[in-house]
């Protein structure tokens, strides 16, 4: 009889060390993700999502596309009421940025956390902020994108050719040569491409984004000779900021718009009058005060411009393009203005300034602007 006790008792233990304890799996899961562009203003992000137990926690990852030295990715947190089933929203407001240009692709993914502490992260999507008020057609050639609504075939066909001719001669005078993909917006007025941007300048015609490898003008039938050479001045602008970008130095302003100037081919005669009248009042700006952002002076922004065309005349036809080039590399390097100057051409900025303000004013206008339309 005890035996029979003893084995009942040892199923019964047994059978309760058997039981385990089943923990309700979680049915955390996204039912649907989606974005809306409400260009130039914002960017709506969207979710759907269900589990078992409350959902508690809702974060966006996002980073977008842009020329740098660091992967840059940033979280919102989601508002809204824990509940089994959420449907939610989050908007970034690019007002508070400054806004993006078109084009600009933003990578985005969703973290969502329940009660359970059960946690979903969705894979990456993209989502392309595109200017949709607009019926964009596109032209490529080689790493150049030309996107226009307004106009032929022949008209983005004859910007295409500008520009490349533009490109050839940037890598023809200074070795630079474009590095990642370019896209170019032609807007048709100027109202649609001050629609365009957040807060723009009224004279705006045209800007470059740098880092985003994007450049929007105003350009039509009626414009297109100041929108070929707009152009290259802003691609150079572009292309010039592809090859230097470092996370040390800029160049020298009086060397970015100088060269920008320089690759437009022809540039206004009257800037020769700014330049005539500076050297004979003796009132010429100094290749060190070039090196900042110019003066919003007119006259004083006006003649800054002359004289940085000017000064990179003067470099690349005395000491030639292989220099320039050179230059522009020292400066990728990260390396100060005085040593970028004293290690390419063995002078620094106060000694570029006597040499170059010296034949300036030995020379003849003619001789110093060969590119000058109305000369």
């Amino acid at each position: 009889m005890f035996k029979k006790i003893l084995i009942l008792s040892f199923l019964v233990c047994f059978c309760l060390l058997c039981v385990v304890p089943v923990q309700a799996q979680s049915e955390l899961k996204v039912l649907s993700t989606s974005t809306e562009v409400s260009f130039p203003y914002a960017v709506i992000f969207k979710l759907s999502a269900q589990s078992n137990a409350k959902i508690t926690e809702i974060r966006l990852q996002y980073s977008v596309e842009q020329t740098g030295f660091a992967s840059v990715v940033n979280e919102a947190y989601v508002q809204f009421s824990p509940s089994t089933k959420v449907d939610t929203q989050w908007n970034w407001d690019l007002v508070k940025i400054g806004g993006l240009p078109p084009g600009t692709v933003i990578e985005y993914q969703w973290i969502i956390v329940d009660a359970s502490g059960d946690r979903l992260k969705t894979s990456s999507a993209k989502v392309s902020f595109d200017d949709n008020r607009f019926s964009w057609r596109t032209l490529t050639e080689g790493k150049v994108t030309i996107y226009w609504y307004n106009g032929t075939q022949s008209f983005a066909q004859e910007i295409m050719q500008s520009t490349q001719s533009s490109l050839a001669r940037l890598s023809e005078n200074t070795g630079a040569s474009i590095k990642k993909p370019v896209r170019l917006y032609l807007y048709g007025s100027q109202t649609d491409l001050l629609s365009s941007m957040i807060f723009p300048q009224d004279w705006t015609g045209g800007v470059t984004f740098t880092r985003y490898n994007c450049i929007a003008i105003n350009i039509s039938s009626f414009n297109l000779e100041w929108g070929k050479g707009a152009i290259a001045h802003e691609l150079t602008h572009l292309i010039i900021g592809q090859v230097t970008l470092n996370p040390y130095n800029d160049i020298p302003v009086w060397l970015n718009e100088g060269l920008a100037m320089y690759n437009q081919g022809t540039i206004d005669s009257s800037f020769i009058t700014y330049l005539n009248l500076a050297i004979e009042r003796n009132t010429l700006i100094s290749a060190s005060s070039l090196a900042s952002p110019f003066s919003t002076d007119t006259n004083k922004a006006l003649l800054s411009y002359a004289e940085s065309y000017s000064i990179v005349d003067f470099l690349i036809s005395t000491y030639g393009k292989d220099k320039m080039s050179d230059l522009l590399d020292t400066f990728r390097q990260g390396s100060t203005y005085n040593r970028a100057l004293q290690k390419v051409y063995g002078f620094d900025m106060d000694g570029l300034n006597t040499i170059w303000q010296t034949a300036l004013k030995a020379s003849t206008t003619a001789a110093l602007f060969p590119n000058v339309r109305g000369f």
